[in-house]
């Protein structure tokens, strides 16, 4: 298996774009991503899309070679890749495989929704979908509730506060609010994180990330070709995928997501690296616990002491291990779709120097974390300056 490289990086905003549908945003995000490493469509030798819901959002299926084709990219395998949240972080995982196998040399991947074209009930219905309908969602349960029961079950056994939870919220607000591509770009107090509308006690408002429309893509090639493309590739240096039961009775104890903690330790054995190498990290914090729970399952922390160290500050810019420089999903926007590829970029961004006002002083090193569902799917990916 030969190295791989990210040789390019293109994202749109993250927003609710009224005016926007869903292939454009993905055309542009794509455009992006090929001017950044001056590679035309032609050179292009297969397309891999992480979408989650597109037939149910906008009512297209056939995403793949429909978004590929707007941009002149035919005659190349062009496959969508659905794991819900972890859908781009699925098809990034599948095409570096590719690439690493030898088996195309340039590979774009990108991932995009459109979720805003449906009101909220209809948003919560669709993602419901990534649960267990047969059980979970007849019973009634949306991802806010079941996260809420991961966050009260966490409460008990670890004492885990609501300060704790309003830290993470009111961090990756002040985050996101540096971040000019961020859909939601408002500092917020403790006071008002904890004083949210009530979602799923324990959760407000404050607590769940946004709906959002969005895309993101990377280009990836052999590490051996990088600099044909340009001067701050960066190497992957470990990824991962792995899996977990989609429902909550299911698992042995929900306050640990077993699949992130096993695609960690895959991504790691792959780097040669272990937890305390990472220098900052963008996690899946699709509602404020699920920062908690990666910052525990990547091993940055013990189990148990995710809270305490969001609420020390430890995880902000200046702290001793950033973590969602970006804003995360809580403020930069969750396009589900997007998001394990727009993680990816948002590691680039750092790794190459150009995060502004977010730029962290230590970049060499960084790790993304997908999550799809309630925890059934991980993707887990190492990144180095090359």
């Amino acid at each position: 298996m030969r190295p791989v490289a990210v040789i390019g990086i293109g994202k749109t905003a993250f927003g609710a774009f009224a005016d926007r549908d869903l292939r454009s945003l993905a055309v542009e995000a794509g455009q992006k991503c090929l001017a950044d490493a001056n590679v035309s469509p032609s050179q292009v030798e297969a397309y891999y899309l992480g979408n989650f819901a597109g037939p149910s959002f906008v009512g297209q299926n056939h995403l793949a070679p429909y978004i590929a084709g707007a941009m002149g990219i035919t005659g190349v395998p062009c496959t969508r890749f659905e794991a819900a949240c972890a859908s781009s972080g699925s098809a990034f995982y599948h095409a570096v495989s590719n690439v690493a196998s030898g088996q195309n040399d340039l590979v774009l991947v990108a991932g995009v929704e459109k979720m805003t074209s449906q009101s909220t009930p209809k948003v919560t219905e669709i993602l419901a979908g990534a649960g267990d309908t047969c059980g979970e969602v007849r019973a009634g349960a949306t991802f806010p509730a079941l996260f809420a029961m991961i966050a009260r079950r966490h409460m008990y056994q670890y004492g885990t506060t609501r300060e704790h939870l309003a830290a993470v919220a009111v961090k990756n607000h002040e985050n996101g609010a540096k971040n000019p591509l961020a859909h939601m770009r408002k500092v917020i107090t403790m006071e008002q994180a904890l004083n949210g509308k009530p979602i799923a006690e324990p959760l407000t408002v404050y607590d769940c990330s946004l709906i959002s429309d969005g895309a993101a893509a990377v280009l990836i090639a052999p590490l051996e070709r990088a600099a044909e493309f340009t001067s701050k590739p960066a190497r992957i240096l470990g990824v991962a995928q792995t899996s977990d039961y989609v429902a909550l009775d299911q698992k042995d104890d929900i306050t640990t997501l077993r699949a992130v903690v096993s695609a960690a330790q895959k991504a790691y054995q792959m780097a040669g690296l272990t937890a305390r190498d990472i220098e900052f990290a963008e996690v899946h914090d699709c509602f404020t616990i699920a920062e908690i729970l990666a910052t525990e399952d990547l091993g940055f922390v013990k189990k148990g002491e995710g809270g305490p160290f969001a609420l020390a500050g430890n995880t902000r810019l200046m702290g001793k291990l950033p973590i969602n420089t970006s804003g995360g999903l809580k403020s930069k926007g969750h396009p589900v779709g997007a998001t394990g590829v727009g993680q990816l970029c948002d590691l680039v961004i750092q790794l190459r120097g150009d995060a502004g006002e977010r730029q962290l002083a230590r970049h060499s090193v960084g790790l993304a974390q997908n999550l799809g569902g309630s925890g059934a799917t991980a993707v887990v990916t190492i990144l180095g300056a090359a």
